[in-house]
């Protein structure tokens, strides 16, 4: 059995890796779609969907999870939620069973007929992107929420100071 994962992943920290390898023990196989692809370069999303991928290809590599389990697909939003299900369903491989702690993403495919989980957040007021970002803003350690791969990624794009100057006000 094929389950599907949405995230934005923006970026990449140890709580999606918990919850993928809980995923993992129910399905054979996990889609994990990154969502909000078009999005880069603001504050809330600062990562372009190919830094998200190699982030994601990675951190999978690095806590020992085979390529053979796992399919990561860029996924665009869509204006419309009433076909944003087709949408999703158009960019991957089937799958039966979704797992979303959006209630929006959880509505949009029960309403299609799909089963849906809420995974187990892994220490969600620690392990949110929110929080990564937020350290990286204030100088504190971020790197101790992320994988070391993800770190290594964020170092080559310079990711931090991106951050940070995309949150200076512009001055007028």
């Amino acid at each position: 059995m094929r389950g599907l994962l949405v995230g934005r992943m923006q970026p990449v920290h140890e709580g999606h890796l918990e919850v993928i390898k809980r995923i993992l023990k129910d399905v054979d196989e996990v889609i994990i779609g990154i969502g909000s692809a078009q999005l880069s370069h603001t504050v809330k999303d600062p990562f372009t969907a190919g830094e998200r991928v190699l982030m994601l290809t990675k951190a999978l590599a690095e806590n020992g999870i085979p390529a053979s389990k796992y399919y990561i697909i860029p996924i665009q939003d869509v204006a419309c939620n009433s076909i944003w299900v087709a949408h999703v369903k158009m960019l991957t491989p089937p799958f039966k069973h979704v797992y979303s702690g959006n209630s929006l993403v959880q509505r949009l495919f029960k309403e299609g007929g799909h089963q849906v989980t809420i995974p187990p957040l892994y220490n969600r007021e620690i392990y949110s992107g929110t929080e990564v970002r937020r350290r990286m803003l204030q100088g504190e350690n971020w790197e101790a929420l992320v994988p070391i791969s993800v770190c290594e990624v964020i170092k080559e794009i310079e990711g931090v100071s991106r951050l940070q100057h995309l949150s200076i006000k512009e001055v007028k």
